[in-house]
């Protein structure tokens, strides 16, 4: 049941985000309790919803989630911790990028290798190709949390929805809750695939750039054409991945 004070937009946006929060559980993409999804709330440039610190992702409901602002300082009276530094990455996005409405960041163990490696994402899969010319890469210099590092997470960053961070994870975006998840499964599983085939240890097949470039075009007139009028995209998707949480838990709606 939706608590009192939380428009319709708000409402919707705290329920997709903590589908996306079981989702990443779901899929195998967490880290413990930390990393974080972070959803910019409709109409509202400086309001930033995130997950309490401590909780599981596979426990968040869309009323746990807490308003922020774009620095991880509560703009509600809570009770529940926030972690500010496992906030910054998004801040530094949300900041630069006021195009964007989510942010997901993950530590999983193919994304961490996929980044340590000095080639990065190959172009091996279909899924590694979706990124083909589109992905950004930034570089580690340890744990920072100043205002260098904000800007050169976004100069990095770009006009792209996704980046790996060297020796860290990965960073994926969206202009729709739905869409920054897709471009994180996505990504992910690409991450996975290249791993898998660089353990076989035989020569790898890489697509070319011209092959590549010309899939990377029909992946964009798709999702032109199955593009919502307000801008959501993966609508398909999204009704079917809220479907199968509901069928396990849909706690996840209170």
């Amino acid at each position: 049941m939706r608590p009192s004070g939380i428009s319709d937009a708000e409402w919707q946006t705290r329920l997709d985000l903590a589908a996306c929060y079981r989702l990443i559980a779901h899929y195998r993409m967490t880290d413990l309790i930390y990393t974080h999804v972070s959803a910019r709330i409709p109409g509202e440039h400086e309001a930033i919803l995130i997950n309490p610190y401590g909780l599981m992702f596979h426990e968040i409901r869309a009323s746990d989630l807490l308003r922020v602002d774009l620095f991880g300082n509560p703009v509600q009276e809570t009770n529940a911790p926030i972690n500010r530094a496992g906030f910054f990455i998004h801040s530094a996005v949300h900041e630069a990028r006021p195009d964007l409405a989510c942010v997901i960041h993950t530590h999983t163990t193919a994304g961490i290798a996929v980044s340590a490696q000095q080639a990065g994402l190959l172009m091996l899969s279909q899924h590694a190709v979706r990124f083909h010319d589109c992905l950004s890469y930034h570089a580690y210099l340890g744990i920072a949390d100043d205002d260098a590092e904000r800007k050169r997470l976004a100069h990095d960053l770009g006009d792209n929805l996704v980046m790996l961070l060297r020796n860290h994870g990965i960073l994926a975006c969206g202009r729709s809750i739905p869409e920054a998840f897709i471009e994180m499964h996505y990504l992910e599983r690409a991450c996975q695939a290249q791993v898998a085939a660089m353990a076989g240890g035989t020569p790898l097949h890489v697509l070319s750039d011209e092959v590549a470039a010309e899939t990377v075009r029909g992946f964009d007139l798709v999702r032109k054409r199955r593009m919502t009028p307000d801008g959501r995209t993966f609508t398909l998707e999204w009704a079917a991945l809220t479907r199968m949480l509901d069928q396990a838990d849909a706690s996840w709606r209170d």
